[in-house]
């Protein structure tokens, strides 16, 4: 049975136990599924997500996310429970979300860095993606998660993969350095698979938590969005996944058939999916 996680309009964040989950629009015809599964790896689940579309006076805004932790789940926890606030708090958010999402995800990374005593020693990656009265979306990340779009079929990446070889530069300018140990992936200071994400205070000197931010104007042609942890994208190009999702019109639906198919791939980490699909 589908787990349909209650929120306020104060606290924006679904509950990680949920498995999978759906809702709609009140305005027109955007609908969004996601569906989480634990990976096989000997730690609880990691991944936490956020899927709601609410009212904000005379706005509606569609809220979705993906976090995914590492060295513990508190700080995508947290990540879950303060982010979108923050973000939405910013007073300039309705006349510059760009630079309210920027400011909010800096403000946030040294909130989790001074609660580190009670957060640990972990991390998250994070991707975003805000939907403004159904017309305007505004996605950021930090780290690899990632959001793909479905123009007329055609996969767009909408976010950057933070990988410390393609940020090797910043990486050494800060004093720290890259390995790449045969068959293992790239690693900042020998430890953490990303270049960017919140959290992972012994690292923060190397690291940013500054994200990339796109904004797109949905048009027509717009089908819908995918966004996932990176237990999909190790084993599934981006086209792969919006062929998937394209062919299941009910979004729930299409979020279970994409884990499902990366379980079928062999994918051992955690694996969350958030689908929104823009029209019928």
């Amino acid at each position: 049975m589908a787990c349909f996680c209650c929120f306020d309009s104060k606290v924006v964040g679904g509950n990680s136990s949920c498995s999978s989950g759906k809702g709609k629009s009140h305005q027109c015809s955007v609908k969004y599924g996601f569906s989480l599964v634990k990976g096989k790896a000997n730690h609880p689940m990691e991944d936490y997500h956020v899927a709601k579309i609410a009212k904000f006076g005379e706005q509606e805004l569609g809220l979705f996310a993906i976090y995914d932790g590492h060295l513990g789940d508190t700080v995508p926890a947290y990540l879950q429970k303060h982010l979108f606030n923050n973000i939405l708090k910013e007073e300039d958010f309705w006349t510059d979300p760009a630079s309210s999402i920027i400011k909010a995800y800096e403000s946030t990374d040294q909130a989790i860095l001074s609660h580190s005593s009670d957060l640990g020693r972990g991390g998250s990656t994070a991707v975003t993606a805000i939907l403004i009265n159904n017309q305007k979306l505004w996605v950021a990340n930090v780290g690899d998660s990632r959001a793909v779009l479905s123009r007329r079929g055609v996969a767009i990446q909408m976010t950057i993969d933070h990988e410390p070889n393609t940020e090797r530069g910043s990486i050494e300018n800060k004093g720290g350095f890259v390995s790449n140990m045969p068959g293992d992936v790239a690693r900042v200071n020998g430890q953490l698979a990303v270049s960017r994400a919140f959290g992972d205070k012994n690292l923060k000197t190397h690291l940013r938590s500054d994200p990339d931010v796109q904004h797109l104007d949905i048009d027509p042609d717009v089908e819908l969005l995918i966004l996932a942890s990176d237990g999909l994208w190790k084993v599934m190009e981006n086209q792969e996944a919006v062929d998937i999702a394209k062919r299941v019109k009910d979004p729930q639906k299409a979020a279970k058939k994409l884990i499902a198919e990366a379980l079928n791939r062999e994918s051992k980490d955690d694996i969350s999916c958030i689908v929104v699909r823009f029209k019928g």
